[in-house]
């Protein structure tokens, strides 16, 4: 026998919508869980193989500065997947964060990035791109007041990072890490 979700409970519908659950186990126990529920996202680490540098966004992150945490983060470029091909939403989400028009993306995986509270599935993305793929200014949305800021950095630097425990990030840790594992060249010599 599965648990069984016997109903829920709308806290709060905005950006993200908070609901209750009452769910029975199998064994009959009954219990509440929280649902932050927003539906899918992706991430997409662009990076040029030829320059061996990697673009990353910073941008004010409300939860981890009430946390205790720093203002900002270096991460992915990312968004919720409002509609449509996870690919098309991480190409859009490179292109309004960085200015990059990314052509094949390859993917990593799809992960519930915190299934203890939240519906929220991303898919993780590589890309490869060139100087000529630069189309736009990057920076976000001006109607979403997302005041991101774009780094270019060398790989070697995020690897440097991602080894001393630097890249907080959790989506941002992955894809580093797997652009390491997927192509370690990217890093020889560095």
């Amino acid at each position: 026998m599965a648990p069984i979700i016997r109903g829920t409970r709308l806290v709060h519908d905005g950006w993200a919508r908070f609901l209750v659950a009452e769910v029975t186990m199998p064994d009959g126990t009954r219990m509440t869980r929280e649902i932050e529920d927003h539906g899918r996202a992706v991430s997409v680490l662009p990076y040029d193989p030829g320059r061996r540098v990697a673009m990353l966004v910073s941008q004010f992150r409300a939860p981890v500065f009430f946390a205790g945490g720093p203002e900002t983060l270096l991460e992915t470029p990312a968004g919720i997947l409002d509609e449509g091909d996870a690919e098309d939403g991480a190409r859009r989400e490179a292109y309004e964060e960085t200015g990059l028009r990314l052509g094949a993306l390859e993917p990593v995986v799809s992960a519930w990035t915190a299934p203890g509270i939240s519906t929220e599935r991303m898919d993780l993305f590589l890309a490869a791109f060139s100087e000529a793929d630069r189309a736009g200014p990057g920076g976000g949305l001006a109607e979403e007041h997302e005041a991101i800021t774009v780094h270019e950095m060398p790989l070697s630097e995020i690897a440097a990072m991602s080894d001393a425990g630097a890249i907080t990030d959790m989506k941002t840790l992955v894809l580093v890490l797997a652009l390491r594992l997927r192509h370690p060249d990217l890093f020889r010599g560095a």
